[in-house]
This record gives structure tokens, sequence and C-alpha cells, in this order.
């Protein structure tokens, strides 16, 4: 059983490289007035680009940023209708206690249908498989939200310093840097081929968990730990420190684990497991985080006897 909606996402969604969804409701001219964020990336990406103050209700797992956040909650995992259009404070610019907009990352209860059915305007914005696709998105709630401007700097500050920290590495010829990431502490690993993974990929990292994915797994496949220990990664990130309590000593105390590469040479980067599940204005940071970890490796005379 998954223990976060981090990981339902990350386990089932992320993959998919879906379109953005609107559904049928108010104008999209229309600025709104009371939003409704059930995506705690989309939480995120509102605040930073100045649409806060229109947010009067967000999911359970919304947490950034730290001040400032609405108090009314709403579950993502299984959200009620009812308290959905029961929740905007009404004046008379906003008459309902309808929201004119819901965004949502995860289609729980049909609740897309439900909400559009009662004419309340739902965006759906899964998670993306690839850089494009979350500046898209962001650009996207600037565009819904009057706040375009705002939008399209925040995305082209996340995309100069993704472009620039995958310039900062240098070339390794000769040099396989191998990595195993860990979502959470039963194995479940992420490939190339997902968002994260993608990222990676810039920067020259070698993901074990490539040769092991299905089409079953749709890029999220549960390694085994007798896996890890033969492939021997010079790389572990650990995004499982928060839900997992995962640290580089825990990964030491793992049978067999003492043996890796990333572990005796000291290369077990742990990563904020919020931080490194949302795709919204802290992918910079993330992207720095994830650089510096391949540059200290390519650096490390442990990894390259």
């Amino acid at each position: 059983m998954f223990k976060s909606l981090r990981l339902v996402f990350a386990l089932f969604l992320s993959a998919l490289a879906l379109p953005l969804i609107v559904s049928s409701g108010a104008s999209a001219a229309t600025k709104p007035s009371c939003v409704v964020s059930l995506s705690p990336t989309a939480t995120e990406t509102l605040y930073a680009i100045g649409a806060g103050k229109e947010v009067q209700a967000v999911d359970t797992d919304s947490d950034y940023p730290t001040t400032g956040l609405p108090k009314k909650r709403i579950n993502g995992l299984n959200p009620s209708i009812e308290a959905i259009i029961g929740i905007c404070k009404t004046s008379s610019a906003h008459p309902s206690t309808k929201p004119d907009l819901v965004i949502i990352s995860f289609d729980a209860n049909d609740i897309k249908e439900k909400l559009t059915a009662l004419k309340v305007k739902v965006v759906e914005q899964d998670p993306p498989s690839n850089v494009a696709g979350a500046l898209e998105q962001i650009d996207q709630l600037g565009a819904l939200t009057g706040h375009v401007k705002s939008a399209d700097a925040l995305s082209a500050s996340i995309k100069k310093t993704i472009n620039a920290d995958i310039a900062s590495v240098p070339k390794h010829p000769g040099k396989s840097l191998t990595a195993y990431y860990e979502l959470d502490t039963t194995y479940y690993s992420l490939t190339s081929s997902t968002f994260v993974g993608s990222l990676l990929k810039a920067l020259g990292v070698a993901n074990i968990a490539d040769a092991k994915n299905t089409t079953a797994d749709a890029g999220y496949p549960q390694l085994s730990a007798e896996y890890i220990v033969s492939a021997n990664p010079k790389m572990i990130f650990l995004a499982d420190t928060i839900s997992g309590k995962a640290s580089a000593s825990t990964v030491a105390k793992r049978p067999g684990f003492s043996k890796v590469a990333a572990v005796h040479d000291h290369e077990v980067i742990g990563l904020n497991d919020d931080i490194a599940s949302r795709w919204g204005p802290r992918l910079s940071l993330l992207m720095n985080q994830l650089t510096a970890a391949v540059q200290g490796a390519l650096k490390n005379p442990k990894l390259w006897k």
C-alpha cells in the first residue's frame, strides 16, 4: 500500500505524457477570484506567480509556501463535491460559493466530471514527463489567473537554470556515472523516461533502473536489493528522506549495501521528498541539487580508481 499522495502520483501518473486538460466551465478570459488547488505543485506555482490572493482552499498535502496558505483544506485523494462547491466567500463581485477555478493533478472520485456538470471550471495538470511540460503548466496557470508576465518570468528562469546546470557538467568520457534513484524504502525507482529521470540523463547519469523497466512499470519499476547491490551504482539519490526516513547511514546498514560504491565512497545524496516530487517553482532548486551531486561525484577520486 503506498503511503503518500506523492508516491501515488509518481507511480501511477508521472509517466503519462498527457496533454494539459481543461474542462468546460467559465470563460478562460475571466480572471478567477476564488481558486481551489488540489495539487501541491499548482499551489506552489499559484503563490509564486502572485495568484495566492485568489486561492481560497488547497489540498491537505499542500505545504509550500510555509506561510500564507488558506486554512480551508480538502483531501485530494478523497475530495468532497459538497465541500468544494461551498468553499468560497460570497460578495457582490462573487455571489456564489462555487469556485471559479479548480486545479487537480489526480481525478479522484471523478471530481472533474462532477464539478464540470455544475459549471465549475476544472483544469487537470497531470505530472509531466519532461521539463517542457512542467513549464507549459506554469504558463497555463498564469494565463488562467491573469498573471501571465509573472508566470512567463518564472518559467524562463527555471529553463535558464536547467540549461546552465546541464552546461556546467564537464564531459566525462570513460567515466560511467551510474545511479540508483530511490522513491521509497521498498526500492521503487524511476527511469530515464520520467521527469526527474530525464534531468539526470541530461546531466550524464546512467540510470540502473532503465534495464529493469517494463511496459507495466510505466517508468517506475520496483527493483530488488540484490539487483541494486549487483549493479553497484556510483551514486544513490534518496527521495524518501522524510516519508521513509532514509539516509546515508540507514542505507549503509542494509544487507550488502556497505559494499556499494555510492555507499563506501560517500555518494549517497538525500533529497527533500516534496521538492523531488513536484515540478513547480522549486524545480530550479532540485536541478541545482542534482547538478552539484553529479559534479561532486565526478571529482571524487575514490569512484574512479
